[in-house]
This record gives structure tokens, C-alpha cells and sequence, in this order.
């Protein structure tokens, strides 16, 4: 269903057009209706209509004028003039503000019907042409390789939610559910070979060029042999060559999993040293069940790089073997930063409770070292003080003078002590932030209020220019201002124009026009229109009443 505003000065045929068309079986809704070009242009604010149905000769701001001003603004919104014979020429000259449509004067339902189903096509066929499956799929066709890569990347790189794995996996083709993951990095060895300052110079400018060659080789090696293994996907993570191991689901458990990883990696190695004539080291990670973990196994696998500087290059080094692993670490990962920090800053009572339960949960059977322990808890106090840093929050306000955060790791008598400490610290600081927000919004509000009693006798005043003196933006300031003050900023303009203008009509001799000028209105007949539709009767009617009353 497309929107569609109406525009015409006279009421009985815009009442007739109104009645005579079944708007929505042609798939259009009329959401608004205006009796000329100025009430059409501050009703846009509202809701911006697919098309426009004006009329071309029209008191204040007539059809063309809306028409460039809709133009000007809002490219998409389709334009048709209602216009009479004599006026047709007048009206072809706006073939430069791209009307879409004429309707020419009499005409009857049907003939605007036909003109509106066109426009209505017109529209159909844009949006069809927007997303013309053909191209996108062939497009994304083309894509998949890239885009797949990327999504392991970042697969590897952080730990993601998992329902936007499952529509990664689903979107990308890529079959990776299993029971074991393993994540292993395979990094070049450098070349220790001495060379002079001159061969160590040409070097250097070919060097970039050739480590992309080597790293491109390996990767080929690697794809060839993964595959004969069926093992996983290979693919390039930063200066890394990183193999995800996915094990089957009916056959493999984490044991096998590593063995048969372990046994590819060693045919890498191998085929590596005697075809490409360099050598690399591979760290292997821990073996993981849940893929939304593979990060931890990734990171697991780059630290078991670093213990070639012991044990040396040119071969295959497992975290597990290097160092102690429980069976179950904790991890205050991206995901759980950003769920908590969320909370603190937007969230609900009741959302933070499920986060910091979420947070704690499990950790009572886990079995984990108290010095892990503590690094989590500190993990999670150092989150906490950033979204505070952010929020600009006065901690010593909020807590007292005496909070000492992380004093309180060793505070914490028992781990259900320790939850209820760091509810409460969220909470606080929870609220903190939404009242200052609260705050903030009703000091913005009160500045426009201010600006805009000041400089409503201006013309020109709207809220692009409210907008600029606070150095926000519109769509923002638009929401927030009718949060608060429970009306549009371009109601809140009418009504005080109003209260100036009934105010002036109490209380001095001046004319229409001029209290229309000291108002804000550079068009006294459009501001003796504003009046009526405002207050209900004219400027003078309104003032007969108000001396009349006086002198009752």
C-alpha cells in the first residue's frame, strides 16, 4: 500500500476525489489532505507519502512551488498536477521539477484512477529494478569465495552470536556443524641467512611481493591436502594461514579430531619443505564443541606460535602440550563486553539481572583455577569502568568516595556474594546513566523551547535551523523533542506563532498583516488561514471577542 497526500484548496472537490475513489483497492492510502502548497509542506513532517495529488492553482504556495520544494527535498515522493486547459502551458514549464503525471481539468474518477495505477506501476517497477534478483544473485554469486573468507575471519577473529553464524552458514553455503572444532595457524618461518647490506637492500624491495607468492603457495598446498583429508576450510587470517578443522558428526569425537588434524598438518608441513623449499611452524588450539567458540581456540593457537622461540621452528606445536588447560576457562569474551555495556547504558532492571546471571552462570561447576577466577571478575569490573568513562558518570556520586573497585575482588566472600555485589554496582550505574540521559534530553528540549521563543518572528525559522544552533541532527532532535514535549517541533511553532498572535490581538491596535509580520509569517493571507484552522474563527473575529469580553 502506497501512501498518498492530497493537496487542493477546494473543499468540496477534494471531498469528492475523497469519496469517489476506492483508494485502497487500487493500493493506495490517503494519509493526509491539505488546502494548499504551505499546509502540505509542514504536514511532510509527519509522514513523508509516496505521492502527491495537487492541485495547480492554489492560494500561499500553489503547485509548482510544492512541487520544487518537494523536489528539493524528498527526490522519491512521485508528483501529479491537477491542472485546467488554460493553464496546461503554465504547467508544461515544470518539466524541469520532473512531474510525473498531468490530470487536465474536468476529469473524472476514472482518469485519475488510470493516472494513479500508472504511477502506482511506475513505482513497482523502480522497487522491482532496485532489487532485480537476476543481477544481485549473480552478483553475490561472484562474491561467495570473498565473502565466505571474510565471514571465517571474523569467525576466528571474535566471538559471534550464534544465530548470526547459522545465517552466515545458511547465506554462504557453508556446512560447519559438528561436534569438534579445531583451529590451527600456520605461519612462515623466516629466512636467517645472512646477506650483505646491497643483497639485504634488493631484498627488501621484493620481499613484500614474494611473501604474498610463498603465502599463496602454502595455501595451495594446504587446500589440496585438507580436502584429501576432508578436514575443514583453509583460508588467510592476517600474516596466518588458518585451518578449521570441522569434525563429522556421526564418526569423530574431540580425540580424533585432533589426531586426524595433527596428521594433515604434518602432510602440510612436509610437502611444504620439499616442494616450496621454506619451512613453517604451526600452532595448534584446543579442541572446542561449539563453533560460536572457535575463537578461543584461534587465540589458543597463535600462543602456541610463540613457544618456537623454545622449542624451535619447523614444526607443529599444541597448547596443550606447552601449557596447562582446565577443561573449562572463563571467558569474558566481545560478546559478553558488549551485552553487559549495552545493558548499562540502555537497558532495562530486568534485562540487567538476566545479563549479570547470564554472566555468572555455570561458574560454580565449572572447573576453573580461583586465580582465572579472579581475572574474570576483574575482566568484567573493567567493562563496567569503561561504560562508566564513556556515560561521563560520576562514580564517587554514585558509589561514594569509598568504593575502591578493584579492592572488591577481594572482598567477595562467596561467588554468590560476588553476583549480588556486581548487580548492584550495574544497577546503580544503570540508573545513573539513564537519569543523566534524561537529563540531557530535557536540557536540549528546554534550549530549542528557549531558541525558538526568541526567534519565531523569523521567517526562516524551522528545525533544520533549530537543528544547526544546537549541532544535532534532524531526525534525532525530532524524536527526542516529541518525546518530550509531546507534540511535532512544527506544532510546537504553530502554537506559540499562535499564542503571540492572539496575545497581540488582546492587547494592541495593530493590523493583520502587521501582527502576521511580527509573528513570523511573510504571507498575512496565509497567516489569517493558519489563524482560523488554529483557533477556529478569524484575527478580527477573534479580537471582536476578546473586547467584548473586555468590556463585559
Amino acid at each position: 500500500m502506497y501512501k498518498l497526500m492530497l493537496v487542493e484548496d477546494e473543499e468540496d472537490v477534494r471531498e469528492g476525489i475523497l469519496r469517489e475513489i476506492d483508494w485502497a483497492r487500487h493500493g493506495f492510502e490517503v494519509i493526509e489532505t491539505a488546502e494548499n502548497g504551505q499546509e502540505a509542506a509542514e504536514l511532510f513532517e509527519r509522514q513523508v507519502p509516496d505521492v502527491v495529488v495537487t492541485d495547480i492553482r492554489m492560494p500561499f504556495m500553489d503547485g509548482l512551488q510544492l512541487a520544487a520544494w518537494i523536489r528539493q527535498r524528498y527526490e522519491a515522493t512521485k508528483i501529479v498536477i491537477l491542472t485546467g486547459f488554460d493553464e496546461f502551458e503554465y504547467a508544461q514549464k515544470a518539466v524541469k521539477l520532473h512531474i510525473d503525471e498531468y490530470v487536465l481539468k474536468p476529469y473524472s474518477a476514472q482518469e485519475l484512477i488510470d493516472v494513479l495505477v500508472k504511477i502506482k506501476h511506475r513505482i513497482d517497477e523502480e522497487a522491482a529494478e532496485k532489487e532485480n534478483v537476476q543481477t544481485l544473485q549473480e552478483h553475490y554469486r561472484r562474491s561467495l569465495p570473498v565473502l565466505r573468507e571474510v565471514f571465517l575471519a571474523s569467525l576466528v577473529a571474535r566471538k559471534l552470536p550464534r544465530r548470526e553464524i547459522e545465517e552466515k552458514c545458511r547465506s554462504y553455503d557453508l556446512e560447519l556443524a559438528a561436534d569438534a572444532y579445531v583451529v590451527s595457524v600456520i605461519s612462515m618461518d623466516a629466512d636467517d641467512s645472512e646477506e650483505t647490506d646491497g643483497a639485504a637492500e634488493e631484498a627488501s624491495l621484493k620481499g613484500s611481493k614474494d611473501t604474498e607468492l610463498k603465502r599463496f603457495a602454502v595455501l595451495n598446498i594446504a587446500e589440496e591436502i585438507v580436502e584429501k583429508h576432508r578436514l575443514g576450510r583453509v583460508f588467510l587470517h592476517n600474516d596466518y594461514l588458518v585451518l578449521l578443522t570441522v569434525a563429522d558428526q556421526e564418526t569423530e569425537g574431540e580425540a580424533s579430531a585432533l589426531k586426524k588434524t595433527l596428521t594433515a598438518l604434518e602432510d602440510i608441513r612436509q610437502s611444504i619443505e620439499k616442494y616450496l623449499k621454506f619451512t613453517v611452524t604451526i600452532g595448534v588450539g584446543t579442541v572446542c564443541g561449539e563453533l560460536t567458540d572457535v575463537t578461543y581456540s584461534y587465540k589458543d593457537a597463535v600462543l602456541a606460535l610463540d613457544y618456537r622461540g623454545i622449542l624451535g621452528s619447523n614444526r607443529i606445536i599444541c597448547i596443550d602440550d606447552v601449557e596447562t588447560r582446565f577443561v573449562e576457562k572463563l571467558r569474558f569474551d566481545e560478546l559478553k563486553e558488549h551485552a553487559l555495556i549495552r545493558c548499562l547504558k540502555v537497558g532495562t532492571p530486568q534485562e540487567i539481572q538476566e545479563t549479570v546471571d547470564g554472566l555468572f552462570h555455570g561458574i560454580g561447576e565449572t572447573q576453573v583455577s580461583f586465580k582465572d577466577y579472579q581475572i574474570y571478575l576483574m575482566e568484567m569490573l573493567t567493562a563496567i569502568l569503561k561504560a562508566v568513562k564513556d556515560a561521563n558518570v560520576d562514580l564517587d556520586a554514585v558509589l561514594g568516595t569509598d568504593f575502591v573497585p578493584f579492592a572488591e575482588l577481594h572482598k567477595f566472600a562467596s561467588l554468590q556474594e560476588a553476583k549480588s555485589r556486581i548487580l548492584g554496582l550495574c544497577t546503580a550505574i544503570m540508573n545513573s546513566i539513564a537519569s543523566q540521559r534524561q537529563y540531557a534530553y530535557k536540557s536540549l528540549v528546554e534550549q530549542a523551547i528557549d531558541y525558538t521563543k526568541s526567534h519565531y518572528h523569523e521567517t526562516d525559522i524551522s528545525i533544520q535551523k533549530v537543528c544547526s544552533h544546537l549541532h544535532i541532527s534532524a531526525g534525532y532532535f525530532s524524536s527526542i523533542f516529541k518525546k518530550e514535549a509531546k507534540m511535532t517541533f512544527v506544532s510546537y511553532l504553530m502554537h506559540i506563532r499562535m499564542e503571540a498572535a492572539k496575545e497581540l490581538l488582546r492587547t494592541t491596535d495593530l493590523k493583520a498583516f502587521e501582527i502576521a509580520e511580527r509573528v513570523g509569517y511573510a504571507e498575512p493571507n496565509y497567516f489569517s488561514f493558519s489563524f482560523r484552522k488554529h483557533v477556529g474563527v478569524s484575527p478580527k473575529e477573534y479580537r471582536s471577542a476578546a473586547m467584548e469580553g473586555h468590556r463585559g
